[in-house]
């Protein structure tokens, strides 16, 4: 399945100055699709909001929900051409899609997707609470109060908001994917604020899957290693970007198409008795816990 790509091992040298970054002027682009993927409609009529899928992971689970038959909610912050062009690709591939522009930290924002989706397809089968925002600092003492409240509020209040406001629609076999991080279990000395969002994550994944457990309501989670996604040219310096995912076992950063799948195996029937877990994609990074 993954001869049709040639993984990139080195990044080059590369910053933007707006967080949380563009797909569409990054260097080289983030492979997001498997051009040679055999679909087996997994995902065939289901409906799935994702936050974050414009670019990056969501992207590519936007677009592998497509290829499994899925019609998509698209929702993003303010990235409008990355967000047309995963909405036409989406389309490409024979499926409908929607773009929602804004800020998921905002409760209100968050019960109007959910409105919006009603409106449009009706139902909700999958949420994908994938969005997120960093910001990397030397010291714990360079973090403010802005910063640290801002990473919250993007990371897991947006969570606990996008839950609430689809949980009255969900049914026995709907499920819930979070996005954390390889940070929540190895930690990271200049992504503190991030990292600790991303344990939270995990812990409420765990939370909510025995709490939904007897409406048959999946909740399970996945943590990416270092993945070449606009948040690393929009968060870290030309000379770390340039490092990126060599501290992996393969000595490279991993693509948004190689987390996709898991996505998609959550989404579906062959994970009908998965739920509380979390899938680690990170090139072999050891990690604890």
């Amino acid at each position: 399945m993954v001869s049709d790509i040639e993984f990139i091992n080195d990044i080059p040298p590369q910053e933007q100055k707006d967080k949380p970054g563009l797909e569409y002027i990054m260097n080289p682009r983030p492979i997001f699709e498997h051009i040679k993927y055999k679909a087996s409609n997994k995902l065939e009529n289901k409906v799935a909001i994702i936050t974050g899928g414009d670019s990056g992971i969501g992207r590519a689970v936007a677009v592998l929900y497509a290829k499994e038959g899925a019609d998509v909610v698209i929702v993003y912050l303010n990235e409008d051409i990355d967000a047309q062009e995963t909405k036409k690709i989406i389309e490409e591939k024979g499926c409908r899609a929607i773009t929602i522009r804004g800020d998921i930290s905002d409760e209100k924002f968050c019960d109007s997707v959910v409105k919006k989706t009603i409106d449009e397809f009706g139902k909700i089968d999958i949420l994908v609470n994938n969005a997120a925002e960093q910001c990397a600092q030397n010291s714990i003492e360079d973090i403010t109060k802005e910063q640290l409240y801002r990473t919250f509020e993007v990371n897991i209040f947006s969570i606990f908001y996008m839950t609430k406001a689809c949980l009255p629609y969900l049914q026995e076999g709907s499920c819930i994917i979070n996005t954390s991080s390889v940070t929540a279990y190895a930690g990271n000395e200049r992504l503190i604020d991030y990292s600790s969002t991303k344990g939270a994550i995990v812990s409420f994944t765990r939370s909510l899957a025995l709490s939904l457990a007897e409406k048959r309501i999946r909740v399970n989670c996945v943590a990416p290693g270092p993945i070449w996604t606009p948040l690393i040219p929009s968060c870290f310096t030309k000379e770390e970007v340039a490092k990126f995912g060599q501290s992996t076992s393969y000595k490279r950063p991993g693509q948004p198409v190689e987390v996709a799948p898991s996505f998609v195996f959550l989404a579906s029937d062959d994970a009908s008795y998965i739920t509380g877990e979390t899938i680690h994609i990170n090139g072999g990074k050891i990690v604890n816990g």
